[in-house]
């Protein structure tokens, strides 16, 4: 866990050429979004847990991949997990050296949600009499990356896919039904999501808490 001192302001991070793509979620990803927010009251701790669970899911997938394919993007990298802290900003970040994502993989993986997977997750969380089995939902469905806006003001997500002629991509959303994506520069593979932190949420920004989870 580390303390970083400054937080560049990520708008800049997207490249200068005007191609920012604006998308509205789809509507069972917004559905999703608003039972997530007004369910959990007690454990929203579960969003750190979901999102280091998927990069260790992404170390595993590029572990993997290398295995048997010798192009892929920074081979030789070390494959690791940083969580950092910058009280200052209310920001924390968590950022991988795994596989990384395309632009469509983006779409793919955090812009929709099949109809069926939502219904059924919508029903046995109503249905659901405590928040211990919530969580376990949330897993089971893996929807933990939404998660996040139960503690974020903003996320800002930078990827780079192993596909060594792959770009970067920038995708930011306040989780409020629309997101953007961008060209970003990223030289490294893998995967950074910088989490503005709530007002009401500021534990998650204390080393200690963040280390209990």
């Amino acid at each position: 866990m580390s303390e970083e001192q400054q937080v560049g302001d990520d708008k800049e991070q997207a490249t200068g050429d005007g191609q920012v793509e604006e998308r509205v979620f789809q509507t069972e990803v917004q559905q999703l979004l608003h039972l997530l927010i007004h369910s959990l009251y007690t454990q929203k701790e579960i969003f750190l847990r979901e999102l280091v669970s998927n990069a260790s899911d992404a170390l595993d997938k590029i572990h993997l991949l290398s295995l048997t394919d010798k192009n892929v993007l920074d081979l030789d990298a070390e494959l690791e997990i940083e969580v950092e802290v910058a009280s200052s900003n209310k920001v924390l970040t968590i950022r991988d050296r795994g596989i990384g994502m395309t632009r469509d993989e983006v779409n793919q993986n955090i812009g929709t949600i099949a109809r069926s997977g939502s219904a059924e997750f919508a029903k046995q969380m109503a249905d659901a009499d405590d928040e211990e089995k919530k969580v376990q939902l949330i897993g089971q469905f893996g929807v933990g990356f939404y998660s996040v806006f139960m503690v974020a003001d903003r996320v800002v997500l930078t990827t780079r896919s192993a596909n060594p002629d792959a770009e970067a991509v920038m995708w930011e959303s306040t989780g409020d039904g629309a997101y953007t994506l961008a060209k970003a520069d990223k030289a490294e593979r893998g995967t950074e999501i910088k989490i503005y932190i709530r007002s009401d949420c500021e534990e998650f920004l204390d080393a200690q808490t963040l280390e209990g989870v």
